[in-house]
């Protein structure tokens, strides 16, 4: 238990993945967590166990709602955006809690002021002259005074601001000697997939933010910085960034694949047009964990088939060492890695990620007589025939089932592609393309014509042509890496080709 002690976490400039290990450790723990309106839910996710609470604005209510949870011996972490300390709020926050008398850990963030100018290429470490290379305004939106020193004394400095102070603050720098010509920059949303970066001379800033009507708040930076963003940009200037991708797989898989959309700059949709089910009939699968030192070869071709084969083995109190002296072969490193998290180590890894691709590689390494396959209950036989033809019994069990979500999530579906707010729709499956073809009814084919369609691999494409839904990029490795890699050398393209 832990009493009279609470955590102060930056939550950092937006995007999750830039919390730090220290911070995601300690929501994983939390009991409590008191939150910015800004955090993200990815990050708040982190907190699985946590009750989870919008943070009051005032410093007082916050304290005492503190100081009653954590002397209740309940973990409490105060969630801030940004860094903790870089905000005149956070400071009197932290300041509160100590004078009634409670331990603080102070875990730093990186402050949105830095983590947009950086994710925008607006390099505020610029080399100067003899002058301080950057002025960086911190804990509350300055005042016009503030901003006409530090703007004498600074090549470069940034600040953030709420759109409705962008005009006094344009009018002091104006005023503290600063050039109308002089180039600035304003970052809003900075380091989400939704960045948007306005550039214009300072004479016309204001006008140009509301003509691009940027929301709150804006972080402003002019000066030298502002020269090196055709340099350095790189966050915005990724092929898939800003795309809206609908990841229609089950929301236990999507994790893996939304982060490493999220690390191409583009948002990933979860929308789950599957889910994975135990079998109707699970007890074919008991059976043969029961006697699993029969088999040559035990065969497991995703994570699912990993996943559900481990937990029957823990269900019936057995765990790794029920393999005995079965061989391991699985299709692709993720599902590979998979075995390892249980203590696993598969023998033969196929890095052809179909099961043709596994055939063939157990072929030439010797199939032995006897073979288990733990799979989906619905799948291509493509596998067990081409070792069946070689010799080897092959017994097929369902590990697990993919199901379709019910029809009524068709119309949410429906309106986001209608509404345009999809870009990019990413199928990893032929279950996924059949679900979402059910979903979409007869206008399937339609209504997926107004999105780039990309497929993981040949099979699902196939599924696609096979419903008439055109395919725009199909991957060559076919996983998910390896889908985006496709994704990316499309849009690539489409940028370098000539217009008509």
């Amino acid at each position: 238990m832990v009493s009279d002690k609470a955590w102060l976490v930056g939550a950092g400039p937006g995007a999750p993945a830039l919390l730090t290990v220290r911070g995601a450790e300690l929501l994983a723990r939390a009991e409590l967590v008191l939150h910015d309106a800004e955090v993200s839910p990815e990050l708040l996710a982190l907190a699985a166990s946590a009750e989870l609470r919008l943070a009051p604005a005032s410093a007082a209510e916050l304290t005492s709602l503190v100081l009653e949870a954590s002397r209740a011996g309940r973990r409490v972490v105060r969630l801030i955006s940004g860094d903790p300390l870089f905000s005149a709020s956070g400071v009197a926050e932290a300041r509160a809690l100590r004078r009634a008398g409670l331990e603080l850990e102070v875990v730093p963030g990186v402050a949105v002021e830095l983590g947009a100018s950086s994710a925008a290429g607006l390099a505020l470490g610029y080399p100067g002259g003899p002058r301080s290379a950057a002025a960086l305004v911190s804990a509350g939106p300055p005042s016009p005074g503030e901003l006409a020193g530090l703007a004498r004394a600074a090549r470069s400095f940034c600040a953030r601001l709420e759109p409705g102070e962008l005009d006094a603050a344009v009018a002091a720098l104006l005023a503290s000697g600063r050039a109308s010509s002089e180039l600035a920059a304003l970052v809003t949303r900075g380091t989400l997939p939704s960045q948007r970066v306005v550039t214009a001379p300072l004479g016309e800033l204001a006008r140009a933010a509301r003509a691009a009507e940027l929301a709150a708040p804006l972080v402003l930076v002019l000066g030298d910085a502002v020269r090196a963003r055709g340099e350095l940009r790189t966050f915005d200037a990724q092929p898939l960034f800003g795309q809206r991708v609908l990841v229609p797989r089950p929301l236990a898989q999507s994790s893996v694949t939304a982060a490493a959309i999220r690390a191409r700059g583009a948002e990933p949709v979860m929308f789950p047009v599957i889910e994975i089910v135990a079998p109707p009939d699970p007890a074919p699968l008991a059976r043969a964990l029961d006697e699993l030192c029969r088999y040559d070869w035990v065969l497991l071709t995703s994570v699912n088939g990993v996943e559900r084969v481990m937990a029957a083995l823990r269900a019936a109190g057995r765990d790794a060492r029920a393999f005995g002296a079965a061989r391991l072969g699985v299709i692709g490193p993720r599902t590979g890695a998979a075995l390892r998290a249980h203590g696993l180590a598969a023998d033969l890894v196929a890095d052809e990620y179909v099961g043709e691709g596994l055939a063939r590689a157990l072929l030439a390494r010797g199939v032995g007589r006897r073979v288990l396959l733990a799979r989906a209950l619905h799948a291509r036989d493509a596998l067990p025939e081409s070792l069946r033809a070689a010799g080897a019994e092959v017994e097929v069990v369902a590990a697990y089932e993919t199901r379709p979500v019910p029809l009524s999530r068709a119309a949410e579906l429906v309106e986001r592609l209608e509404r345009g707010a999809l870009e990019i729709v990413l199928f990893t499956s032929s279950s996924t393309v059949s679900s979402t073809a059910e979903l979409l009814g007869a206008r399937a084919a339609e209504l997926l014509a107004t999105v780039t369609v990309a497929s993981i691999g040949p099979v699902t494409t196939e599924t696609l042509r096979a419903r008439g839904v055109r395919v725009d990029v199909t991957a060559e490795e076919y996983t998910v890496d390896g889908l985006l890699d496709a994704l990316e050398a499309h849009f690539r393209g489409r940028a370098a080709a000539p217009p008509l």
